[in-house]
């Protein structure tokens, strides 16, 4: 399933569930907005009242009211017991009609960069929906920045700056979205900082005797099973022999290449390991015919690519 398709569905359920203002469980800011509807006693009427930088509201015969910190049922608990002194049964209802209390700024390449506003409790997953899911383009980490007064980020790695004023953690993309690590699924909290990295153009090459030879962008995923890449690049050719496939391996100092013996056809029977390729690796397929090299570097593959293979075959 792609990203956008499986943040869609997200987004949709989060649609449908926003249309409830009633945020329980929603704990109230400074500059959130509400409404208090009473049947007697305090005449407010439909006016939205705004929640000060202080945390406090006023109202008619109660008076201030520090709302900061509550729940929305909170609220109305707190209403009801101090209107009780002027109306014998009160009966209070608090809606919230703008949330801007707990902020969560998400940036990089997601599909909707920004702020977006809490409204009530939300998992990494849930924000990263709201911000319209990862792009096709997004790398392979996500990155969390927590104000130190909202508490550690509960994850393994988390790290506190010298400051001693923020903690954070980076997390793998395709984890999150593949549901592998529930427990990185975390509560997000207000003014945290979420960075989905941007894709660097990271790539695999398949060439020689399959279907569609070329480049496999690897987005999100820090790496491409041989099975997976074969499967992109349409399956293997006719007369492929696939028992003795090549993987050129970029070696750290540029200089020399890795060459990886790999038998697809076990890999196909589950007989032999199905290994990652990485950024940059060159899978190659034979062909059952004697002109190999030149199937090799047919097709749409260029410059530095062509010359990598060149220089592996020639080996």
């Amino acid at each position: 399933m792609s990203l956008k398709l499986a943040f869609g569905l997200a987004v949709l359920a989060l649609v449908c569930a926003s249309g409830q203002q009633r945020a329980s469980g929603y704990v109230l800011g400074p500059d959130d907005q509400i409404v208090i509807r009473a049947l007697e006693g305090l005449d407010v009427g439909d006016k939205p009242v705004l929640i000060g930088t202080n945390g406090d509201i006023t109202l008619p015969l109660i008076g201030r009211v520090e709302v900061a910190g509550l729940t929305v049922e909170q609220l109305e608990t707190e209403l009801v017991s101090r209107l009780k002194v002027y109306v014998k049964e009160p009966q209070i209802s608090v809606t919230v009609t703008e949330f801007r209390s707990q902020p969560v700024s998400v940036f990089g390449a997601v599909a909707s960069p920004g702020v977006i506003q809490l409204r009530g409790r939300k998992t990494l997953y849930e924000v990263l929906s709201m911000a319209g899911g990862p792009r096709e383009t997004a790398g392979a980490t996500i990155s969390i920045v927590r104000l130190a007064e909202n508490g550690p980020i509960p994850l393994p790695g988390a790290t506190q700056d010298p400051t001693g004023r923020y903690s954070s953690a980076e997390l793998d993309l395709k984890e999150i979205l593949d549901g592998k690590n529930p427990s990185a699924n975390i509560e997000i909290k207000p003014h945290d900082v979420i960075s989905v990295s941007q894709g660097t153009d990271r790539k695999v090459y398949v060439v020689g005797d399959v279907q569609r030879s070329g480049a496999f962008n690897l987005g999100g995923q820090r790496s491409l099973s041989v099975l997976s890449a074969v499967s992109l690049a349409g399956g293997l050719g006719h007369t492929a022999r696939p028992e003795h496939a090549l993987i050129f391996r970029p070696a750290p100092d540029g200089e020399k290449h890795q060459e990886i013996e790999v038998n697809i056809r076990q890999m196909l029977k589950g007989k032999a390991e199905d290994i990652a390729l990485r950024p940059d690796d060159i899978l190659v397929v034979p062909t059952s015919g004697t002109k190999v090299f030149g199937t090799v570097v047919q097709g749409i593959l260029a410059g530095a690519v062509s010359a990598a293979i060149y220089a592996g075959a020639a080996h």
